[in-house]
């Protein structure tokens, strides 16, 4: 006769919650992620909006803070990496989401910086250039200096996308709204001047990370006062 313990069906079934629950507790919506990227992306939009509305300057180009943002989030990473003992499929596709998003969003800004430069020296090429012409005559004719139109409005695009993904994978519906909503300042921002697209950027950063970091932040610390 073998030694070994057969589990009943009874317990089968409680060991299979145990786990359960170990998985659910080992994994733990703190929000600072989404609070350091709300935080981040809605001052250094605001203050761009407002720098162009009342024509001042600023010592230095407001989204650097963006970029210097991405240090404090590779340490937070790290941390909870260690701190996360059980992944879940779904956690890791939700990362694959956003590591996407992020390629996204340099591969934007690259060209945002790129396509200008060589469109002028394309045109050149060719033989020609762009021009500012007048229709009242006011002025003369003068170069135009190639830009991308409401590039901003892609921005917005790419913020709503990988909130969107999240707030559905995760059931969380403070970011599947903050990402409908980024999604219309998106359509608005196709109608109005480009410096207001900066406005609806800082609306967009609240709505779909700052405010629903806070939730999970404040929901984490209540569930880990609990667990004391």
């Amino acid at each position: 006769m073998s030694n070994e313990k057969k589990l009943t069906e009874q317990e089968s079934l409680q060991l299979i919650t145990t786990m359960i629950q170990k998985a659910k507790a080992s994994y733990h919506e703190r929000g600072i992620s989404a609070i350091l990227w709300g935080t981040v992306v809605a001052v250094a939009s605001l203050v761009t909006y407002l720098r162009r509305e009342f024509d001042f300057n600023v010592p230095f180009d407001p989204f650097l803070l963006v970029l210097a943002a991405i240090i404090p989030q590779i340490f937070i990473s790290i941390k909870q990496g260690r701190e996360n003992k059980v992944t879940k499929f779904e956690d890791t596709a939700i990362n694959a989401v956003w590591l996407v998003y992020g390629i996204s969003i340099f591969a934007l800004i690259f060209y945002q910086n790129v396509v200008p430069s060589a469109t002028i020296e394309l045109c050149r090429q060719d033989g020609w250039q762009l021009m500012i012409h007048y229709l009242d005559g006011s002025k003369p004719d003068e170069p135009l200096h190639p830009f991308v139109p409401s590039v901003y409005s892609l921005f917005l695009l790419l913020y709503a996308f990988p909130t969107l993904v999240t707030g559905i994978a995760k059931k969380y519906a403070p970011m599947t709204v903050g990402a409908i909503i980024t999604y219309i300042l998106f359509i608005a921002s196709c109608y109005t001047a480009s410096k207001y697209d900066m406005l609806f950027g800082t609306i967009a950063a609240l709505v779909c990370w700052l405010i629903p970091g806070i939730i999970l932040r404040r929901k984490y610390l209540k569930q880990k006062s609990s667990n004391v």
